[in-house]
């Protein structure tokens, strides 16, 4: 029988997805971004990963990962996202192993996304609180991971699978999840993967251009902007 405290953890962990899926539908975009060796450094507020960082604030987007990594500086430099950028919903990526699970949990991370489906670290998450999103690819996996109680899944990759594949899941599945597109994806692929059913989408640090933020996102944030 589930205790009272077990129950608390369930409901605390169903408000943390709500709470993200409606940031989400604000503002559907998530930025992964990869921290380089230098970007890990003491010296990281002066590096490239902390300009793209501004850049992305000043063009308004709210959603942004760094992708885990073990190197001894990775905690030093998300704590020093979080003093610099209080305003993004903060992530971790690429998140695979107990350690980096719990990594994510001790910086109060509003989340962290795994590259596939993996029930034992969907479980830890679970008992942490933690809000955990699935790379999954297929509808077993999909199904799995609603079973299990998430609420938001990634579809990865999502170049691989096809704009067409959430139609094609629709039809003999009763019930989606909050579906966020990732890999291999680039602004103009934005629209019509909105258009085609994706509730959110992520792009990664091809948003860079000779160091600068793609234009091309600039243009859609505002125009995406005045349309709220």
């Amino acid at each position: 029988m589930l205790n009272t405290s077990d129950r608390y953890g369930d409901y605390l962990l169903i408000d943390r997805q709500e709470a993200l899926i409606a940031s989400l539908r604000a503002q559907p975009l998530v930025v992964v971004l990869r921290p380089e060796y230098d970007d890990l450094e003491a010296s990281s507020h002066r590096s490239a990963l902390f300009t793209m960082l501004e850049q992305l604030h000043v063009a308004g987007v709210r959603h942004v990962e760094l992708a885990w990594s073990p190197h001894p500086g990775w905690m030093s430099l998300m704590r020093q996202v979080q003093d610099c950028f209080a305003d993004f919903c903060l992530g971790a990526a690429s998140v695979s192993s107990p350690e980096a699970l719990h990594a994510a949990s001790e910086l109060g991370l509003a989340y962290a996304m795994t590259p596939c489906w993996d029930p034992a670290l969907d479980e830890q998450a679970r008992q942490m609180q933690q809000v955990l999103i699935p790379g999954l690819f297929s509808p077993t996996e999909i199904q799995q991971a609603c079973r299990c109680g998430c609420r938001l899944v990634k579809l990865f990759p999502a170049s691989v699978l096809g704009i067409d594949y959430l139609r094609q899941l629709a039809g003999p599945m009763d019930y989606l999840p909050f579906v966020i597109a990732a890999g291999g994806l680039t602004v103009s692929d934005l629209n019509p993967w909105f258009d085609a059913g994706y509730d959110a989408i992520a792009l990664g640090r091809g948003l860079v251009q000779q160091g600068q933020l793609d234009p091309a996102l600039q243009s859609y944030l505002k125009t995406s902007t005045s349309t709220d």
